[in-house]
């Protein structure tokens, strides 16, 4: 079994916490691919997988280039180590047990009612980073995109190409992937992972990601939850 993971960045020259997650990975004999310039992140995906030809029992982690990974390579392992069992389809460090009507991940009322699952900070860097708690550890319907791995015979049944139902190409993709996979009977989980994003999720104010989520809602059944 091998672990490959697909890096969408806008540019060559990396940032500082880009060539961090890179070393990580690599220390973690992570096969890594860094993919510059892509069109969308659904083809930039699809296209990695693609010419990558991974076995059925390889590990494919989609993450994006703005994240360090905190936990040591221990942990990162037995995190990862969660798709061995057949049942599983994607992990990942948040999600939530419901996806409501709203289509919104971190929906706030289901946040103050103990729906959501995982851990992640948020900043900069680890000095000036603030930690985002949504629940302990468990089986989810969805996952946020920040980070997710999956087998290859996964993404194989779920397809990585974006469909046609969605018009923007860099939103949405977690919320499709993962809804997916739990459609077609997979468990997705949130597993213990600490993960630094720099990011506090501007790009969600953009009309593409309100687009593609207006879709999605009109495309799918919600809320789905698990009971």
């Amino acid at each position: 079994m091998k672990i490959y993971a697909f890096i969408c960045t806008r540019s060559k020259d990396l940032s500082d916490t880009t060539n961090t997650l890179v070393s990580y990975l690599s220390s973690c004999n992570i096969d890594t691919k860094l993919l510059v310039g892509s069109e969308s992140i659904f083809s930039g995906y699809q296209r990695a997988f693609d010419k990558t030809d991974p076995e059925d029992d390889d590990i494919i982690i989609l993450c994006h280039d703005d994240i360090e990974i905190l936990s040591n390579k221990e942990n990162f392992g037995k995190a990862l180590n969660k798709l061995a069992d057949p049942k599983v389809g994607f992990v990942g460090p948040a999600g939530t047990t419901c996806l409501s009507q709203d289509a919104v991940w971190w929906n706030h009322t289901n946040w103050q009612q103990g729906k959501h699952r995982g851990l992640v900070f948020h900043g900069e860097s680890l000095d000036k980073a603030e930690s985002t708690y949504y629940g302990q550890s468990d089986r989810v319907v969805v996952l946020d995109g920040l980070f997710l791995a999956a087998k290859a015979r996964t993404l194989k049944d779920i397809k990585l190409e974006k469909p046609e139902y969605l018009k923007g190409d860099w939103d949405f993709y977690d919320i499709h992937y993962t809804y997916t996979a739990h459609a077609k009977g997979y468990e997705n989980h949130v597993v213990p992972l600490f993960i630094l994003h720099n990011s506090f999720g501007e790009l969600v104010g953009r009309d593409s990601w309100h687009d593609n989520r207006d879709r999605f809602i009109k495309r799918h059944k919600l809320p789905m939850e698990i009971k």
